[in-house]
Order: structure tokens, then sequence, then C-alpha cells
């Protein structure tokens, strides 16, 4: 019997459809129905409904702000400005809560362009071959303790040895220097830790010298709950204020005779405090990295740990539409069910689907994937998002 035409192509438009499935990515099937997360979703909360989000793609856009990015920091009095690209660096690589805030304009001293924050003195240097220029940091560490003389440290197991200042890195200090940027920002260590009156509060604090910086350890910036928990589970957590840098900016500024007079707002700045900006956060779930973003520029970096594979954490464009600071975890899906107590920073974004801290485990960032849908993260990184962002901020999950 002779095959109708109709029926050939048919089954040829069949055969075609098979082959393209075949060939799709598999999270694309894996993707969870919004039932399985790690939170049951919360009661009596309207999820708001997805929306395309548009983010322009300068600070100044739309704000009738100078051809350069400048912001007016009114606690202070003085602007910081992108002329010399002291406003990028300053964002991208921690903003206040590494730098501190401006406490003087560029000025120019020795011939080199700077501007003195809290915690540290920015230059711009120009290269004179091929007339590009960046910004460093200034040793204020060398500076501000020469004619000290710290010990040698040694090689031991579990630390870092640097040859080049025969001094050692480990531990909390070790992780808040390689997740804040590293020798860039920080320098080598000029010092080994040891026990030490601060400057900050006249407590006796475990502290370490660096290049460009002085750390002390805050241990009861963590609650006693997480302390116990992270004895308990063999794990290193780390607060929001737990390691605390010395103000070495006002240090060297005290020192250094120039007169750092309040500055009134130019016209035109962008109001650091009142001044309209587009947050948002992303998160790659194939880096395992989240990056929030003001506007276009990258503030805040911090490595997560996302869904185990049959409870993969949703894909797509979502927005915050409930918080709240502390949360006890329970659920029952896949034949698992769990109850975990004081969960905190929480954050939702689809159905029990959230942003929230992790005591039980540090694997964040490592690729080992092992919540039930939710972004954890560590107790400091969860806090400082649920601190800088607010309901129907959007996060976009992507591979």
């Amino acid at each position: 019997m002779q095959r109708r035409p109709y029926a050939t192509g048919i089954i040829g438009i069949v055969i075609i459809v098979l082959v393209i499935i075949s060939t799709l990515p598999q999270q694309i099937w894996s993707r969870p129905d919004v039932g399985i997360a790690d939170f049951e979703p919360p009661t009596g909360v309207a999820q708001a409904p997805r929306a395309p989000v548009l983010f322009p793609a300068r600070l100044s856009d739309g704000l009738n702000l100078p051809a350069v990015n400048t912001v007016y920091v009114s606690s202070t009095g003085f602007h910081i400005s992108d002329r010399a690209g002291f406003l990028s660096f300053w964002l991208e690589h921690g903003g206040e809560r590494i730098f501190g805030l401006p406490i003087t304009g560029e000025v120019v001293e020795e011939d080199l362009l700077v501007q003195y924050f809290e915690r540290a003195r920015f230059e711009y240097h120009v290269d004179a071959a091929t007339g590009t220029g960046q910004v460093l940091l200034t040793l204020l560490g060398n500076q501000l303790t020469l004619g000290r003389d710290f010990p040698d440290g040694e090689p031991a197991k579990g630390a870092v040895y640097f040859d080049i200042t025969r001094h050692t890195l480990r531990g909390k200090f070790l992780r808040f220097w390689e997740k804040f940027g590293g020798l860039a920002i920080f320098g080598y260590p000029i010092s080994e830790p040891f026990q030490e009156i601060s400057p900050i509060d006249g407590t006796v604090r475990l502290t370490q010298y660096f290049e460009r910086a002085r750390m002390e350890w805050v241990p009861e910036a963590m609650p006693p709950y997480y302390q116990e928990r992270e004895r308990a589970n063999g794990v290193m957590l780390a607060a929001l204020g737990e390691i605390r840098l010395t103000d070495y900016g006002r240090l060297a500024l005290r020192d250094s005779g120039v007169a750092a007079q309040r500055q009134a707002a130019l016209p035109d700045a962008f109001d650091w405090i009142d001044g309209p900006r587009q947050r948002r956060i992303e998160i790659d779930l194939t880096q395992q990295r989240l990056t929030a973003y003001e506007n276009d520029l990258p503030v805040y970096h911090a490595p997560v740990a996302t869904g185990k594979d049959g409870f993969n954490t949703p894909v797509g464009t979502f927005e915050i539409y409930h918080r709240t600071p502390m949360q006890d975890m329970r659920g029952s899906a896949g034949g698992e069910s769990w109850y975990v107590p004081r969960i905190p920073w929480v954050q939702f974004i689809h159905g029990g689907v959230a942003l929230h801290g992790t005591y039980w485990h540090d694997r964040w960032g490592t690729g080992v994937r092992m919540s039930h849908g939710c972004i954890n993260l560590n107790l400091d990184d969860a806090q400082w998002l649920y601190e800088w962002a607010a309901l129907r901020t959007p996060v976009i999950v992507h591979y």
C-alpha cells in the first residue's frame, strides 16, 4: 500500500522534534516544582508576579550628573568621583565595609593624585609609556608600623607562608584576606597573629598586621548559638564585623598635614545616602557565585551553595517577596524531611526558595550543591545582603 504524502510529513516532523528535545540541557528537565524547597512558602504572603526589569547602563542615567560619575557622602562632607577611577574602585572592592567613607576630597601629594578614606588612601598612577592609569592603595600598614619589629613566622600545616615577608596567614584572617581582595587590597602579612590592645575599643584582641591594613578578631560579633554550631560541626563561619579593620586612613591623614575641610555638594552630584539606585542580585549556578549590583556596577560578591540534583534551584527572574531576620526551616519532598532551627537573614524569591545564612556547612563556592533549592550563604554575606536589599529587589538566577 502506498504511504500517503501527509503521513510521511508528520513522521518527519515528529523525528525532528525528538532530536531537538534530546539535545536540550539536562537542567531544563530537572527544574523543580515550586513546592520543592528548603522552606515551606510563607503563608498569607502574596508572591509578586514576574516582570521584565530594566537597568540603567550607567550610574548617571537619568540623573543629570556630570560626565564622570560623582557621588556626595553627606555624613563626611566629601565626594567620590570617577575622574581617576576612585569611585569604581571603591564600589567594586568592598566600598564602605572595607575602605570606609571618604574623609578628604581628591588632593595632590608629592605630584600624586590621592584621596583619603577612613581605612585606606587611594593613589592614581599613570604609566609613562602607555598613558594608562590605575588605582593603587598606599602601604599604610608599613608606614604606620615603621620602627616596630615583628618576630618572623614559620611554615606550618594549615597556614600559607610568604617568603617575601617571612610571615604566615591562617584561619579567619586568611579567609577574610582571600575573600576581600588578598594582596591587592591588604598586601602581604607583616606580622604573625598576636594579642594586642585594640585602638578601637581598648579590648585585648587577636591582631595581625598587613602592608595595607590591621585586622583584629571580634569573636562576640557571632551570636553564641552559631559559635557553638561552628565548633560542633567543625566548620568555619564568618559573622559580619567578626574581622574588623583599623581606621588606617584616619591615622595617615592625621600625620599627613592635609587640611580636610567639608565640601558643599556639587549641584549635580549623586547623593550617596538618598539618591535613587537600581539594585539587583544575580546568581550564577555554574560558578556558584552571587553578585550584587547597583545599576551596572558590581558592589558585592559572595560564594553560594545551591540546590542539589533533584532539588535544583529554579532558573529565572524573580523578586524578593518576603523577608524575615530569623526562621526555622522545615520541609518534606522527594522522600526527605528536614527541620533546621534559627536560619538567619531569610529572603524569599520563589515559593519556598530563599536566600539565607547557613551554619551547618562551609562549602559555599566549592561546587558542592547541598540545599533543597535555596541559595545558601555564609552568615556575613547573608546579613550584608539582607541589610542592602529590600522587598521587590530583582533576583536573576542563571547558568
